[in-house]
């Protein structure tokens, strides 16, 4: 077995652990600790994704007991993409973190490693219920993450997000139980084989178990109507936690792209009509509603929220699609606007004050406008950025003609959206970078004729938060410099998704009867 599979659970598990009984004095260590630890996963994941390029399904059983009766964890590329990802959003966040972050409260970096367990774990999960596992094992860091400082802004937001996936938790236990309870397994491989067979009696009820799942896949990736609790949660967490919750939603999408491929046959079965019909328009709906909250945000951090919500509109429109061609769109964007809006949520916490009032960042203004423009042009899709390449790839995989013209519904929303954010994001710009500076350079030179007290304060911008959205940036001008590769690697990904029969043989070591 291929036992570095292993590391990017194992590794924050146990540094997890061990900095929760590291004393309190131990401050410093504690956090050199879990920063050594996070920047770790990075060689791991790139050799993993090294790994995973070959095509070569990994299956590792965990005390070797065999699929589908024992644990196993699975290497795809899809799941290797995912998890460099992670450790690049990891390493961004904890080098950010400052002490006004860290030190808000107790244990910050034994969460962020808690965190980023329950990420991997979920990525790497080859059955349902450890899927469940890894989603609340990341849910309650996210829970104790988000309200890191206390606040009534955070606890409020914090509230709200417990309950809401707490619900979603009910009904993914009652799905997967719906699920056993008609095949006897739990494996995805095993249990996509077995769906494949059911009987035309039982199939309704799968059906129901199905839709459960993506109600709760859903409100993970926040798609409408289960999308509200977003904006509010991700403005009231600090910059670095709202860093690394821009993958959480991808998680949610995640989820949809690789439970659509092995339980439902990528669409090709029963399941698919119900993915076409509802994802599609709920994506469409996710987009619209987003782009209006964008023009009304009043805050940088809610307005990169409202940007998280358009993302992930146009990601579930290009699952819906259900097509290898829609899904490699699907993915490059994924990556393109989840290392976008991490940037800008960094950005927002080093330049904005916790009230969502623009403090003077006098000194490097130039800078901070030069990181917030080119932010700006990825996440909104303006070329010559990652986030132009998605976009117009995911609008090229649309059907143009035929029974089913998407490209009539998709292209409008997705420019006029583009528009809306455009005028989101220079309004916000321009109150960040002129008058902001103005009204402080003012009150600097004594020319302020309002009382003291109605001035914006005065705070250097993080320069730690300012280098690590430059590092992400830097990631997106990546994903332009080298599509074309990444290209191939996503093409392979998506069709590596489509078979089926590969994931079969790899984890259950044997073709399995044919579906009739």
């Amino acid at each position: 077995m291929n036992h570095a599979m292993l590391l990017p659970i194992l590794l924050p598990l146990f540094c997890g652990g061990l900095l929760v009984v590291m004393p309190a004095r131990w401050r410093a260590r504690s956090r050199w600790l879990g920063v050594l630890a996070t920047l770790a996963l990075l060689p791991i994941a790139a050799g993993i994704v090294g790994q995973a390029a070959g095509g070569n399904i990994a299956v590792y059983a965990l005390g070797n007991w065999a699929a589908p009766f024992g644990i196993v964890l699975q290497l795809d590329r899809l799941a290797a993409l995912m998890l460099l990802l992670t450790a690049l959003l990891g390493a961004a966040a904890v080098l950010s973190a400052g002490e006004r972050d860290t030190r808000a409260g107790r244990h910050f970096d034994a969460l962020f490693q808690f965190q980023l367990m329950g990420l991997n774990g979920a990525f790497l999960a080859g059955d349902l219920f450890n899927l469940f596992v890894f989603f609340e094992i990341l849910l309650i860091a996210s829970y104790a993450l988000l309200v890191h400082g206390g606040g009534s802004e955070r606890i409020g937001a914090g509230l709200h997000y417990v309950v809401l996936n707490l619900v979603g938790s009910s009904f993914f236990l009652l799905a997967i139980g719906v699920l056993y309870g008609i095949t006897g397994t739990l494996n995805m491989a095993d249990l996509g084989e077995r769906l494949a067979r059911l009987a035309p009696s039982e199939v309704p009820l799968a059906l129901a178990a199905g839709a459960m799942l993506m109600l709760v896949f859903g409100l993970k990736a926040a798609i409408f109507p289960l999308s509200f609790w977003l904006p509010r949660a991700y403005a009231a967490a600090a910059g670095p936690v709202a860093a690394l919750f821009a993958i959480m939603t991808k998680v949610g999408i995640y989820a949809i792209l690789r439970c659509h491929a092995l339980l439902f046959d990528g669409g090709r079965g029963w399941f698919g009509a119900f993915m076409h019909h509802w994802l599609w328009w709920l994506a469409i709906v996710t987009m619209v509603l987003a782009a209006c909250g964008a023009l009304a945000a009043r805050s940088m951090k809610r307005l990169t929220g409202y940007l998280v919500l358009v993302s992930v509109g146009l990601l579930c429109a290009g699952v819906s699609m259900q097509t290898p061609q829609a899904w490699s769109a699907t993915l490059y964007y994924l990556a393109s606007t989840t290392v976008g809006t991490a940037a800008l949520f960094l950005l927002a916490d080093s330049l904005e004050l916790p009230s969502g009032r623009m403090p003077v960042g006098g000194g490097v203004s130039r800078l901070a406008g030069t990181l917030y423009l080119t932010a700006a042009i990825a996440v909104v899709g303006l070329p010559p950025l990652s986030g132009f390449i998605g976009k117009v790839m995911l609008m090229q995989a649309v059907p143009l003609y035929g029974e089913w013209n998407g490209a009539a519904v998709l292209w409008p929303a997705v420019l006029v959206s583009s528009l809306a954010l455009i005028v989101a994001i220079s309004r916000t710009g321009s109150r960040l970078l002129w008058q902001g500076p103005a009204a402080a350079a003012a009150h600097e030179h004594g020319m302020v004729t309002r009382p003291q007290a109605s001035t914006p304060p005065v705070r250097r911008p993080d320069a730690a938060k300012l280098v690590c959205c430059a590092l992400l940036l830097a990631c997106s001008v990546a994903l332009v410099v080298f599509a074309r590769p990444l290209s191939g690697y996503l093409d392979a990904t998506a069709l590596q998704l489509f078979d089926r029969a590969a994931y079969t043989r790899a984890v259950l070591g044997a073709p399995t009867e044919p579906a009739r």
